[in-house]
């Protein structure tokens, strides 16, 4: 593969639509495209001004394949950093596969995956933060996963690197001065600034790696594991909160007996939902295998949902908070959730006692809805404030 000559590929995604892009980068592609392309105003592509766009025909030869609209970008201000040309062209995928192979008979050659934006690296046009946000970008599915990609593409990760580098090499080139002159005793470099830089470095580095945990959250999903207890409602409750039937909601204890996985966007983070086995003792192994499985998606997770049935916890609550906490302890670093389902069926002088006796709970119905827009709230609480 070289860098060298010009390649073309679809811009927008595969399939039938309205509109189509197809992209032309390369030190030929304003020739290449001149040579397909019949602008409506007889002006030839190469003579046009950069960053505008024009409104002509694709010809092979006397053969109008579709009227489209050529865009100009010239080297060095264009994505890639080269001369690029885009047609809008209708999304026929019929049109589409016409345009490219007639761009490749020109002598174009095919873009491999990300080549476009491999390019825009090599040219100098972004870093290597800036060109793995561009993909992030492309991926995001909620507020948060937008905003952080766009912020790193726009440089904002980078820069604070930069900064954090030229600060390095200053300090560094007074003690390589130092070390020069080392037999005559001098000191270049203040041993206090020196600290002081060291400690700021550490506190940014610390920062900034916590920040890469936290976006590589909110670009998966923050991982959400529901656990209990069989038929206490947690295939119900991720069914409700996906508003669709996902998982197969039984009587039948033990119905469960893999990892459910979804994810939905609250309040513009996206939270991946993990639908676990129940937990009890059984004999089956292929139960016991789904069981094993909950106790590694709570490891994983970094929330975890602990459903309990109202009326059980209000027949046993000390025997099932003891239970709680040698949970809690077990995962001391997990935001769990202590959750009371089924109020449906408790009276509202049930109900009242139950949140008397047990602190910190949701109450709920995961079959009504009631109470979900509680622990939808619960959870945004955790990213808001840190506690994630």
């Amino acid at each position: 593969m070289t860098h060298q000559d010009t390649i073309v590929a679809l811009a927008t995604p595969a399939g039938a639509g309205a509109i189509a892009v197809i992209r032309l980068s390369g030190k030929n592609a304003l020739t290449l495209a001149a040579g397909i392309f019949s602008s409506i105003s007889g002006k030839a592509l190469q003579k046009q001004k950069t960053h505008t766009i024009h409104l002509g025909h694709i010809k092979d030869g006397n053969r109008v394949i579709d009227e489209v609209l050529a865009s100009v970008f010239k080297n060095p201000n264009s994505y890639t950093g080269e001369d690029v040309v885009e047609f809008s062209c209708h999304g026929s995928h019929y049109i589409q596969q016409e345009i490219i192979q007639l761009c490749l008979r020109k002598g174009a050659r095919m873009a491999q995956a990300g080549e476009f934006t491999l390019r825009a690296f090599l040219n100098g046009k972004m870093d290597l933060s800036q060109a793995e946000a561009v993909a992030d970008l492309i991926a995001s599915d909620s507020q948060a996963s937008h905003q952080l990609a766009i912020q790193q593409m726009r440089g904002g990760f980078s820069s604070e690197i930069k900064q954090l580098r030229e600060e390095l090499l200053s300090f560094a080139s007074l003690i390589e001065l130092e070390l020069d002159f080392a037999e005559e005793d001098v000191e270049f470099a203040n041993r206090e600034e020196f600290k002081t830089l060291i400690s700021k470095i550490t506190t940014v580095l610390k920062r900034l790696i916590d920040s890469f945990a936290v976006g590589n959250v909110l670009k998966n999903g923050i991982p959400v594991a529901i656990v209990g207890e069989p038929n206490v409602g947690k295939s119900t409750l991720l069914n409700t909160l996906l508003n669709e039937e996902r998982a197969i909601v039984s009587d039948i204890a033990g119905t469960t007996r893999d990892t459910i996985e979804d994810e939905i966007t609250i309040g513009g983070i996206g939270f991946r939902f993990i639908d676990t086995a129940g937990i009890r003792e059984t004999k089956d192994t292929i139960e016991g295998l789904g069981i094993q499985k909950t106790f590694q998606k709570m490891e994983q997770a970094q929330v975890v949902l602990f459903i309990l049935s109202a009326q059980k916890l209000l027949k046993d609550t000390s025997e099932i908070l003891s239970e709680i906490e040698t949970i809690k302890n077990k995962f001391p670093q997990k935001a769990l959730v202590l959750i009371a389902n089924k109020i449906d069926i408790l009276s509202k002088e049930e109900i009242v006692l139950l949140t008397s006796q047990v602190a910190n709970l949701i109450i709920l119905s995961a079959k009504t809805g009631e109470g979900v827009e509680e622990l939808k709230n619960t959870l945004l609480n955790f990213v808001n404030t840190g506690a994630l």
